[in-house]
């Protein structure tokens, strides 16, 4: 994983703007019936409306104990229960099989390679219960905006340059202040591929949060996969 804690200091501002995702990932919740799971859980914005509208706790995985101590403190003050964990989710393991996983705000690309990858989808699968589904977004590569944007400064959601390493798949966020966070982009097809090796069986793929068909020109990756109810996945 490539987070600077530093980063969290900032979180609050930089992820303000997305709010999309929350109606998806509370819709998917309520239809849920098991124990619900959020991977990389940052301070809360998606696993809090989540516990309100579903009348339920919800077990979110962190790497991160500056993220953990804002979800924390925001899951106080909203007057819900998160059942916040430190922990690596390449290494997720949970007392009981989920009803849903689910990761959003882009978070598994923080996974740098192809095996964290794999390992990551293989541990999810294992803590599924047969019907249950994982889900995640992560943008889709538009090589023109990389070219647009390399280098250069940003004012907004907080002051940042983007530097893109294509060789290695690789965007490097660095603040003002010097915290930086690094993601690994990744295709369709290989999204595809960890769904295949890790045992699920694909559901949807959108190309937003109100179900918006995906096309050639979607620039984000919306995936609800599903493990089957006849698995030989222990």
């Amino acid at each position: 994983m490539s987070w600077d804690e530093a980063f969290a200091d900032r979180y609050g501002q930089w992820s303000a703007e997305m709010t999309a995702d929350v109606a998806s990932y509370a819709g998917l919740a309520c239809q849920a019936d098991g124990l619900l799971v959020e991977l990389a859980v940052g301070n809360g914005r998606v696993a809090i409306p989540v516990a309100q509208v579903t009348g339920r706790p919800v077990t979110c995985i962190d790497s991160s104990p500056a993220m953990l101590a804002q979800a924390r403190a925001r899951a106080a003050s909203a007057g819900v229960v998160l059942d916040l964990r430190q922990g690596d989710m390449r290494n997720l393991a949970l007392d009981e099989p989920a009803a849903l996983i689910y990761c959003p705000f882009r978070a598994l690309l923080h996974l740098p390679g192809w095996a964290d990858r794999r390992r990551t989808f293989e541990r999810v699968t294992a803590s599924l219960r047969p019907g249950g589904r994982f889900a995640w977004n992560a943008f889709s590569f538009d090589h023109r905006i990389a070219a647009r944007l390399d280098g250069e400064h940003q004012q907004g959601p907080v002051p940042h340059t983007n530097r893109y390493s294509v060789g290695a798949n690789r965007i490097d966020i660095i603040l003002d202040n010097g915290a930086k966070s690094s993601l690994w982009w990744a295709t369709k097809n290989e999204w595809l591929g960890l769904i295949d090796v890790a045992g699920l069986e694909l559901e949807a793929l959108y190309g937003g949060f109100v179900s918006e068909p995906f096309t050639d020109d979607s620039r984000e990756y919306v995936f609800i996969a599903r493990r089957p109810f006849s698995s030989n996945t222990p």
